[in-house]
This record gives structure tokens, sequence and C-alpha cells, in this order.
């Protein structure tokens, strides 16, 4: 029994850490964006989500800790190499707000798409499985505030 608990507890750090991973290179990538951005509402806008993928870091990292698991603090690759296409991008062509706001959509639908999968995991202790519900729906808001921003700019 102690064994079927102990692997139980790194299966369920392990998707933490994916998401946790994945929360890091949002908030890197929303600094990025917000460097880039002309418009000074966007530039808001971009910092205010770094610092939500920032707090759902932190609240991840500690579910981790709690289960006696080791956290992930690195970012991925992908996203190291997207950053650096964003930067290319903007020096040998114009990006404008709008293509890096389309960016931050699709990033955001991806993220959306990490939560929905973890969250069908029937095992999830009722504590994480209410973290991840909860930082799920504000991703669902970023996609439904993005929506608008893009009615508004067409």
């Amino acid at each position: 029994m102690k064994m079927k608990i102990m692997k139980y507890t790194e299966r369920i750090s392990n998707k933490l850490n994916e998401l946790l991973v994945k929360n890091y290179d949002a908030e890197k990538w929303y600094v990025n964006a917000s460097d880039k951005v002309n418009d000074e509402s966007l530039k808001f806008y971009f910092n205010k989500k770094a610092r939500e993928h920032k707090e759902f870091a932190k609240a991840l990292k500690e579910e981790i800790l709690r289960y006696g698991q080791k956290s992930d603090d690195s970012g991925t690759f992908k996203a190291a190499i997207e950053r650096k296409w964003m930067d290319l991008k903007a020096l040998f062509s114009s990006i404008s707000d709008d293509d890096i706001l389309e960016e931050a959509r699709k990033g955001e639908y991806a993220s959306l798409e990490e939560y929905k999968d973890i969250l069908e995991d029937r095992t999830l202790p009722p504590s994480i499985g209410s973290l991840l519900l909860k930082q799920r729906e504000a991703v669902q808001a970023t996609i439904n505030s993005e929506k608008v921003k893009e009615e508004l700019v067409s």
C-alpha cells in the first residue's frame, strides 16, 4: 500500500510540474510581449497576465512541495525558442500589437487545454482539483477578454 501512495504523489507531482513549467513560460512570454508592444493598455495587460501566471506557478509549487516532491523551476526549451523568435521577428519585420495579442491568445488556448487534461484525472485530491479549476477559470477569462479586445480592434 505504501508503494501505491508513493507513486500516486509522484504522478500528481509530475502533472503539476508540467503546469508549473508552462506557467513559468507564460510569465516570461508576457513580460517579453509587454516590452514589444507600443500600446500602453496592452503593456499593462501583458504585465498583469505575467503576474497572474507567476501567482499560478507559486501556488502550484506550494502544492508540489506539500506532497514532498521536487518542483521544476525551469522554463521549457520550446518557450525560450519562441521568445527568441519573437525578438528576431521584431528585429527583421514590423510585428504589430495585434500579432502579439494573437500569439497571447494562442498560448492561453494551449494553457486551457493543459488544465482540461489534468482536471480529467478523477484521482486528484480535492485541494489540487479546486486550485486547478480556479486557475483554469482565470485562463478562460483571459481568453474571453482577448476576444473582446480583438473585436474592439477590428
